[in-house]
């Protein structure tokens, strides 16, 4: 446990709320990227992450969506799949899944108090104490080497790739989403910083699937792949996937690649997600050309249709109609803007948002503004959240030259009453819609839901 001053201590955990309560309490050693931590843990362990197969994700955003559509047709398929993704918007266990099922809480607390130790002991050495993350992926890692045993492991990474902690395994195939502004104070603030640091997961003769679409990014990739002697899948170029309908229960999309050719149904919603699966599909097109990872066309298909991520353009209430999606940076609202008009009929968008206070809020808005006829504002349950008057202020500043004449701004920084006003506002052909950070998003999907003992977090 961490005691107030900070210090670390090592009284066995007792409970899955106190390994939960541990884990969450390394927060306060922040994100520090870096291999030295994981290394040092790996290596007392005997090296278990060696014993498993990885496909591991890097991307600015999709990477949530991308891990669902592989984990899901893999099942399909029949093969074992280890899952793990952040952050989570339910529960502290669906980040570590087995076959789509959660780590027991009883396991969970076995594996933390086997770390707690090596925790302890590492935080008196100079390279200090690991943070939340990086215990969470030792604990991954223990997960699947030590308990499940997974034919491959979907694997995401937290926060850029190179420096990123789950960089400590040697994957089967490496994927690359794509490319946005996105946590600049850490990855840089140019487009080709933050792709040379998502190019950091590419290993030497390691297939690498993407669908990055900046020309900057994509040379940055060209030229690691080149450097690393391996082999590039690029959308565009290998494969391509188009768009063919799509109504409020799904859509379908052509897939062209380079093995063969088919139609997918998705029930995912937005024109960003043919590209999640598209992805997904090339990347299971090179399992199955290079590592005999076979699925049956039929299996293939039905694992697409039936993959579901919470929090994405998810309709959580159909009376008003309210639709949650973590859109939390500027490449995620243009998705969310082109998107909402192409999927669903309304008269008026009645438009909910909270955000952190590290995010690029103007040119979010520059995006949402077109299409929205009332505003409001309000703050995610959170430490580092954005100040709600303030973000009115940014939109104000915005409004002359990207809103409608007729937009209403509400500021309401308690987020409940927020969620009261969109509410009483959503007429009956009216769309009402809540997005921003999924700290917002995880607490206003489990008010509408009903799921009162509901989790948040990185």
């Amino acid at each position: 446990m961490v005691d107030q001053s900070g210090a670390v201590t090592t009284a066995p955990l007792e409970s899955y709320e106190e390994a939960v309560a541990w884990i969450n309490g390394l927060v306060s050693f922040g994100i520090r990227p870096g291999m030295d931590r994981i290394q040092w843990l790996m290596e007392r362990l005997g090296h278990p992450e060696r014993r498993l197969k990885f496909i591991h994700v890097a991307g600015t955003n999709g990477k949530g969506s991308t891990c669902a559509f592989l984990t899901k047709a893999l099942l399909a398929g029949g093969f074992t799949v280890g899952t793990y993704t952040s952050p989570y918007i339910t529960k502290f266990t669906n980040r570590f899944q087995y076959n789509g099922e959660d780590i027991p809480e009883e396991t969970l607390l076995k594996l933390a108090n086997r770390l707690l130790p090596l925790v302890s002991e590492v935080a008196e050495t100079e390279l200090g104490s690991p943070t939340m993350f990086e215990v969470s992926t030792a604990l991954a890692i223990l997960y699947y080497a030590e308990e499940t045993y997974p034919d491959v492991v979907v694997w995401e990474t937290g926060l850029g790739g190179r420096l990123d902690v789950t960089n400590i395994v040697h994957p089967i195939v490496s994927v690359i989403t794509n490319i946005g502004m996105d946590h600049t104070d850490v990855l840089g603030d140019t487009i080709e910083a933050i792709a040379a640091e998502k190019a950091g997961i590419i290993k030497p003769g390691v297939p690498v699937v993407s669908t990055v679409t900046q020309p900057e990014a994509i040379a940055i990739l060209k030229e690691t792949v080149e450097r690393n002697r391996t082999t590039l899948y690029l959308a565009g170029e290998q494969f391509t996937y188009e768009r063919l309908n799509g109504d409020e229960e799904g859509q379908t999309f052509r897939f062209e690649g380079p093995f063969r050719s088919l139609e997918l149904d998705i029930a995912m919603q937005g024109a960003h997600q043919c590209a999640n699966a598209a992805l997904a599909m090339m990347t299971l097109e090179v399992l199955r050309q290079y590592l005999a990872f076979i699925i049956e066309e039929d299996d293939l298909k039905q694992g697409f249709k039936d993959t579901f991520w919470a929090g994405r353009l998810e309709q959580v209430m159909s009376s008003p109609r309210i639709v949650v999606d973590g859109a939390h940076n500027p490449e995620g609202a243009e998705s969310l803007a082109n998107s909402l008009p192409q999927i669903y009929k309304y008269r008026k968008l009645n438009f909910m948002m909270g955000m952190l206070a590290n995010k690029h809020h103007d040119s979010y808005l520059q995006h949402i503004l077109p299409i929205v006829d009332t505003l409001i504002l309000t703050e995610p349950d959170f430490r580092k959240k954005m100040d709600a008057k303030a973000l009115g202020d940014i939109a104000e500043q915005l409004r002359e030259q990207y809103a409608k004449p007729t937009l209403q701004v509400i500021v309401e920084p308690d987020w409940k009453n927020a969620l009261e006003q969109l509410k009483s506002r959503t007429e009956a052909e009216d769309l009402g819609v809540v997005s921003g950070t999924l700290y917002l998003i995880a607490d206003v999907r489990s008010s509408l839901l009903g799921l009162s003992d509901a989790e948040k977090g990185w």
